[in-house]
């Protein structure tokens, strides 16, 4: 927590923004995250926070934005459908901790298509990117050209062209010195940050093998009406269809595969083959993504990471990673709550040892940076580990082996050929292992 001196009351919002933004930033000051009265008053160091996509993350993100410093207001939100933004604003409102600070006031309230250009026209410092992924390269692109600070869920793109727009932005929010945070969760959690800082450190040795899983049951599903347009019924399904979500393993399996990324030093593998399809999922309302993936990811060296990852009910659950190293083996089990390093050292991370929201640290460190004028940066591990699951996808609906070269070069991009509700858009077609070719 963040403690004050008293000289940087004199400092005006303004003036450490401009600070924070440049390479080369000044001495770092601190905020005073106590204020005695009842109702928030806005002042000169106050940071406004615009909120893009109003699904159940982004409030999350919102709120957890709203904690991490108590001079930090909401004063837009976004989103393409009024009634998740008006919902999402009421349920802020209600949550007493933060409700004075939830300044969103009906001139700032944005929906349709372009509703983000309106948050980042705005005069918010810190934008908080939570839409379907498919929409992320395009409004973090925007954001960093519009100088705002960026926290962006995960993943980051659903196709390579969308990957390679995330590394441009990622180098020119470094260049502007502005924050730029991933929603990679477990990185910001205390017992993997310690787990996974034994294992890079040579605590199983040289790290051979990774075995990781994310085996879960159904999602949600939406009803949708027959007179919507065909754009109107996707994004109200938005996870069913690749150009928004990506497939669930980009969208949700994604994290066991960061972890896997994070295990062997963010290096990217030379070659993936995959396997994948639909058994349990198969109506029509469920679009066209698969409901279980298997990937083996081959590097270089000979070491090779194995990953799988099922949505289907009633059958058991899995969320874990296992390396085998040279000297040892290393559990994470996120269902249970194991850190274990057995072999030539062994180790466990105990319940007394330190806990933490990983939700809130993500967004209390983020803050820290802006406000210390000491940028962070993931953009590169955060757009590696997104192509490392774009690429699980691409080899298991074509059914060939690719190298990291043809799918970070990939031609494919997903995106519609416009944003409105009438834009021409039709229901893909399920992938055919040796049918659906790579592009």
């Amino acid at each position: 927590m963040n403690s004050l001196n008293p000289q940087s009351k004199q400092t005006s919002r303004r003036h450490f923004l401009k600070s924070s933004t440049t390479a080369a930033a000044g001495a770092a000051f601190t905020v005073n995250l106590s204020f005695p009265q009842k109702t928030f008053a806005v002042n000169s160091d106050t940071l406004k926070v615009g909120l893009i996509g109003c699904g159940g993350r982004g409030t999350g993100a919102a709120r957890q934005a709203l904690n991490a410093d108590k001079n930090v207001i909401l004063s837009c939100m976004a989103d393409v459908f009024e009634d998740h933004l008006e919902n999402r604003l009421k349920s802020l409102k209600a949550s007493n901790d933060i409700s004075d600070r939830v300044q969103v006031d009906p001139d700032h309230r944005f929906t349709g298509f372009d509703a983000y250009k309106k948050v980042l026209e705005s005069d918010v410092d810190v934008v908080i990117l939570t839409t379907p992924p498919g929409f992320r390269p395009l409004h973090l692109e925007a954001a960093v050209q519009a100088g705002k600070h960026i926290f962006c869920e995960k993943p980051m793109a659903v196709d390579a062209p969308g990957v390679r727009k995330v590394l441009a932005a990622a180098k020119q929010a470094k260049a502007k010195g502005l924050s730029l945070a991933s929603g990679f969760c477990w990185r910001a959690h205390f017992p993997k940050r310690e787990t996974f800082n034994r294992v890079l450190d040579g605590s199983i040795g040289e790290v051979r093998t990774i075995y990781n899983t994310y085996l879960t049951g159904a999602l949600w599903n939406r009803p949708t009406q027959p007179h919507w347009s065909e754009m109107r019924k996707q994004m109200r399904m938005w996870y069913y269809y690749t150009w928004l979500s990506g497939d669930h393993i980009v969208e949700q399996a994604i994290h066991s595969i960061d972890m896997m990324s994070w295990a062997f030093g963010d290096k990217p593998p030379a070659r993936i083959t995959a396997t994948g399809g639909r058994q349990e999922r198969t109506q029509k309302v469920f679009g066209h993504i698969y409901d279980h993936f298997a990937v083996i990811y081959e590097y270089d060296n000979g070491e090779r990471g194995f990953h799988i990852s099922r949505q289907q009910p009633h059958c058991s659950g899995s969320y874990a990673v296992e390396m085998s190293g040279s000297k040892g083996h290393c559990t994470v089990d996120c269902s249970r709550g194991r850190h274990e390093i057995t072999g030539a050292v062994n180790w466990s991370y105990g319940r007394r040892d330190p806990q933490n929201d990983m939700y809130q640290t993500e967004h209390d460190e983020f803050f820290k940076t802006i406000r210390d004028g000491n940028p962070m940066n993931q953009g590169e591990s955060m757009a590696q580990s997104t192509m490392m699951a774009i690429a699980g996808r691409m080899a298991a609906y074509t059914g060939q082996s690719l190298t990291w070269d043809q799918v970070m070069n990939s031609k494919e991009d997903l995106s519609p050929s416009g944003y409105t509700w009438d834009t021409p858009i039709t229901a893909p077609q399920v992938a055919i292992p040796g049918v659906t070719k790579f592009v």
